[in-house]
């Protein structure tokens, strides 16, 4: 079985297969592990509290959760599961409080409504009308994951360096051009993140959705201002927009992150404004989708880009959750890449995108919250194989 891709949802994949028996070989471009989404996201374990009832990612999500955290404890994986909350900062903003509660539930999701003076009991610095307490939220370190599964894998052929070039399916076998020569397999699975339409069209498909690259902005507090968040802060997200909108994260080492922000990337791995690629902003352009999403979310891009230039506009906007977060308590974080699934009617896929031709698949979107169902997402790929 070979595997394109070395983040956690490859790794994942590559260790469900060898459970089951199959030699793996996995194909990583970079020159190491987790070098992208699963090296650059914010280490958040999350519950499945956001996600449509029987969607994939709300099952996989919730299924993950309890996978990843035994995954973590039996292999020494630094772990916390702290909860968070979920703040409506206006009374505005309580109907969909009460909302997200009501899909919590359907979830299977440990959640319950609470006062302001219940929340402060959790976060003494937060500002809010009533809040969502959940439980089985937590932080861990995703990329010591992966460290993790690499070892587990070390008697299988696991190749750094290594892109795909070309791909094709010559009777029983797949087999897959790289720069070190031809590898082959039974089957082949696309776990290629930024780069998985591409991958998929490297094999002949033509998938459904193009990958858009969304780049994920961070600050975090300066160490003497990390008193004011004790765990996991966010506000309640807004269904007509498609991110979560910044809250304020404890990573598994002490720091708080607050972000992320989010700017269209002009490079798949686009981490700077700076970083640019003329072929993939082409990309970018030619793809209707870019523009008709533009159209609908312009005021929206206008603030985000905004409040990328701005450390002052983007400290307002955490200020709305932790009034006590100042200018001068933000210093720059890494920024992180999602890659996000777009239809060509400018339409974010909202789901894990999953699709199959003859001895391949190809996870065609897979962002947050896939590290926290990585174990599940696996599980499922693995399945729809032997099918």
């Amino acid at each position: 079985m070979i595997v394109v891709g070395g983040g956690i949802v490859g790794l994942s994949v590559a260790r469900e297969l060898a459970l089951r028996g199959n030699a793996v070989t996995v194909l990583e471009k970079e020159a190491g592990w987790a070098e992208h989404q699963t090296g650059h996201n914010s280490g958040v374990l999350h519950a499945g509290l956001y996600y449509k009832p029987g969607s994939l990612k709300a099952r996989m999500s919730v299924a993950g959760n309890a996978s990843m955290a035994r995954y973590a404890e039996d292999n020494g994986i630094p772990i916390d599961i702290c909860g968070k909350l979920v703040v409506a900062t206006s009374a505005e903003e309580i109907p969909r409080l009460h909302a997200l509660a009501s899909r919590a539930e359907a979830n299977g999701v440990p959640a319950k409504l609470i006062t302001a003076a219940e929340a402060r009991d959790y976060e003494p610095e937060v500002s809010c009308v009533a809040a969502l307490r959940v439980e089985s939220t937590g932080i861990i370190d995703f990329p010591a994951v992966c460290a993790s599964l690499v070892r587990g894998l070390g008697d299988h052929d696991l190749r750094l360096r290594s892109p795909a070039l070309a791909i094709r399916t010559r009777g029983d076998r797949v087999e897959v051009a790289t720069p070190q020569g031809v590898v082959s397999g039974d089957a082949l699975v696309n776990c290629a993140g930024l780069h998985s339409d591409r991958v998929a069209r490297l094999a002949g498909l033509r998938p459904a959705a193009t990958i858009v690259p969304f780049r994920g902005e961070y600050y975090e507090l300066r160490p003497e201002r990390r008193n004011l968040v004790r765990g996991l802060i966010y506000p309640v997200p807004d269904p007509a927009l498609p991110f979560l909108g910044v809250h304020l994260t404890r990573m598994i080492d002490g720091s708080v992150h607050a972000g992320p922000n989010a700017v269209l990337a002009l490079r798949r791995e686009g981490y700077r404004w700076r970083d640019f690629s003329l072929g993939d902003v082409a990309d970018i352009a030619r793809f209707s989708g870019t523009w008709k999403l533009a159209r609908r979310f312009a005021r929206t891009g206008v603030d985000e880009v905004l409040r990328s230039l701005s450390r002052k506009r983007f400290a307002a906007s955490l200020a709305r959750l932790v009034p006590a977060v100042g200018e001068a308590d933000l210093v720059r974080a890494k920024a992180g890449v999602r890659a996000q699934a777009m239809l060509p009617d400018g339409s974010l896929v909202d789901d894990f995108l999953i699709e199959s031709a003859p001895r391949q698949i190809h996870v065609l979107n897979a962002p947050s919250p896939a590290a926290t169902g990585a174990l599940e997402i696996a599980k499922h790929v693995a399945d729809l194989i032997r099918k």
